[in-house]
């Protein structure tokens, strides 16, 4: 069946969320002590894994964990505590947590902009599904890509995350075509491979460091791209 809509995740897949040395320049552990390179590295990685609990979290803290993308409070709660759980102290952990829901401060991939603007222009239906709780659109705005989107799908508004089949299914549905004619492009095969179960192709990429992946989003959509 020809492919009539290609839905992408965000993190990891179209943007993502890179270090930026000025973050930790005065990011100190609670006795004074310089955060290292491995240990920045590891603190990325936990406030961007797409799946799986990444401390270990009080029980006042697992239901926040189990319901982050669907409530913004619920997430700032639980990814503060993550990083309070990784050494921040408190007042850096707050204002490391307002960098990572900034939509300036995410990175596009080298071919997000070609990508999207290449599907959009022959006709294909372009959506977005992803598991998070605050506004991604500004980075798209940012990109100068929002036109090239037909629909965005936020976990946090949808009240509904990957990979449940019902948020697949009413990306479909909105972009007007059958489980079975939609691409799902993401980095996780949990989340993203979920869309599996309803139908669609499945495309897993790399959720490299973006200098790393200069073409991955092409090679994922090629056989759609005339």
């Amino acid at each position: 069946m020809t492919l009539r809509a290609v839905i992408f995740d965000f993190s990891g897949t179209l943007f993502r969320l890179e270090e930026n040395p000025s973050w930790y320049s005065d990011l100190t552990d609670s006795d004074g002590t310089p955060f290292d390179l491995s240990a920045q590295a590891e603190i990325m990685r936990r406030m961007t894994a797409p799946t799986g609990r990444i401390v270990e979290l009080g029980d006042e803290f697992l239901d926040a964990w189990e319901k982050r993308d669907l409530d913004p409070e619920l997430h700032r709660k639980v990814y503060v505590e993550v990083l309070r759980s990784s050494g921040v102290p408190d007042r850096q952990a707050h204002a490391l947590y307002a960098r990572l829901i900034d939509p300036d401060q995410w990175t596009p991939y080298p071919d997000a902009a070609e990508v999207l603007r290449r599907l959009s222009e022959q006709g294909v239906k372009v959506g977005v599904i992803s598991n998070i709780a605050f506004d991604i659109r500004p980075a798209f705005d940012r990109l100068g890509v929002s036109r090239h989107v037909d629909e965005f799908l936020l976990s946090y508004l949808e009240e509904v995350i990957k990979p449940d089949p019902k948020i697949f299914l009413r990306a479909c549905e909105r972009l007007g075509v059958a489980p079975e004619e939609a691409l799902m492009v993401g980095d996780s095969e949990e989340a993203d491979g979920g869309a599996a179960g309803v139908g669609c192709e499945v495309a897993i990429v790399d959720p490299a460091p973006t200098s790393e992946r200069p073409t991955g989003l092409i090679d994922a959509v090629a056989h759609v791209l005339r």
